[in-house]
């Protein structure tokens, strides 16, 4: 296999990658959006934190899918993901996150899943078919 080939298809792997992750998790913000976040603060007073946290969920489960969508910061955006899904296993899930539900998966996996596919993103960063392709790396 060619060289250019295979940089064809990683590029075209990690599009595949932000496109799915960004895709489905800007559901989930549209949602908190349309109910409220009243829920996120409880959960958060609950546990003794800063309500203020609360905006992390707009920033990561809107703003940043939006900007993995299109390449743009694509490390920092799914590192933004990752951070706000590992606090919605922690607030949300908690103790049944490895309990295994009706059908037969982990309670956890939704957020396990954008997690680790924002974890993935941050150490790949955009590809090739990113919008914004700054030179700094990290900004990538």
């Amino acid at each position: 296999m060619t060289a250019y080939i295979k940089q064809l298809n990683n590029d075209l792997g990690i599009l595949l990658i932000r496109i799915a992750t960004g895709g489905l998790l800007v559901f989930h913000g549209i949602a908190k959006f349309q109910h409220g976040h009243d829920f996120v603060r409880e959960m958060l007073a609950e546990r003794g934190l800063p309500k203020f946290l609360w905006l992390g969920v707009p920033l990561g489960e809107c703003l940043a899918p939006l900007f993995l969508i299109l390449g743009v910061f694509t490390r920092l955006s799914g590192m933004m993901v990752a951070l706000v899904m590992l606090f919605a296993l922690i607030l949300a899930h908690g103790g049944s996150t490895f309990n295994i539900g009706e059908t037969g998966g982990l309670e956890g996996e939704l957020a396990m899943l954008f997690m680790l596919s924002g974890i993935a993103l941050f150490f790949t960063g955009g590809g090739s078919y990113a919008l914004l392709r700054p030179k700094n790396d990290w900004l990538k």
